[in-house]
């Protein structure tokens, strides 16, 4: 279908193989995104396997990089929980070193976090923000996807949201296990009774509040704030970035006199 532009799969990494590499490989409008925490050990601690199969959740990716370098468009979303955010700069050079171009991060939303949790997250950010201008000012191509959403939810997606049991929302926040109640709220029509646009436009200004009302004050607080020191870092960005594109285009030889 030619309006569809992109189509995102989103894995921790334990049910890939060769065949879905092969796949995505030849699917041109197959974006693959993959969850890593970083280091082993952090992988480890936080992506344990319960398939007997996959005895090692962090192997089993390792043993996987040839092909997954070799697969277009895949992006690493660095996750960072509030226990290894004093390692997400580290964990983050980690993911570099394997030889990923691509990079989405994702810090925990809606957990509690500690104000010291927070503060090292700060300083994750700052790290990361130093070595993408580092590698922007050499010419390497880095991409941050976090440069190029924006949302008025943290994390859940706002749009068209259908159901698999028909329902229509205006966003995915039903999705989470723990906010399986909100689909109640949320819902504004079926594929058989569609909602108007307004009607959709109306409930996605209720899915702030919604959410909210979920959630306790400290879970609220802790997301707004991790989610401010992620704007912070990409607000930061922008310049070099733009920068860094500039110079790409202007080395193209269609772009020389």
């Amino acid at each position: 279908d030619p309006r569809i532009r992109r189509v995102y799969l989103s894995t921790n990494g334990l049910g890939l193989d060769t065949d879905w590499l092969d796949y995505l490989r030849d699917y041109p409008k197959g974006i693959l995104t993959i969850s890593m925490d970083g280091a082993p050990s952090d992988h480890r601690r936080l992506r344990r396997s319960p398939s007997p199969d996959v005895p090692d959740a962090y192997d089993h990716v390792v043993a996987l990089l040839p092909q997954l370098l070799r697969t277009p468009r895949v992006v690493v979303t660095q996750t960072i929980a509030p226990a290894t955010a004093v390692r997400g700069l580290d964990n983050f050079r980690h993911l570099l070193g394997l030889g990923f171009k691509r990079f989405n991060l994702l810090p925990g939303y809606f957990l509690p976090w500690r104000p010291q949790q927070l503060a090292a997250l700060e300083r994750a950010f700052q790290g990361i923000g130093d070595e993408l201008r580092a590698a922007w000012s050499r010419g390497h191509n880095l991409y941050l996807r976090n440069l190029f959403v924006h949302a008025p939810t943290p994390f859940f997606n706002t749009g068209f949201v259908v159901d698999s049991d028909r329902t229509i929302h205006p966003s995915n926040i039903g999705l989470s296990g723990t906010l399986n109640d909100t689909r109640r709220q949320t819902q504004v029509g079926t594929l058989d009774t569609p909602p108007t646009p307004r009607a959709l436009a109306d409930m996605t200004a209720q899915v702030g509040p919604i959410l909210r009302a979920q959630l306790s004050d400290h879970v609220w607080d802790s997301t707004m704030a991790v989610d401010e020191a992620l704007t912070r870092m990409c607000r930061g960005l922008y310049r070099d970035y733009l920068a860094h594109r500039a110079r790409k285009r202007a080395s193209r030889p269609e772009a020389r006199p």
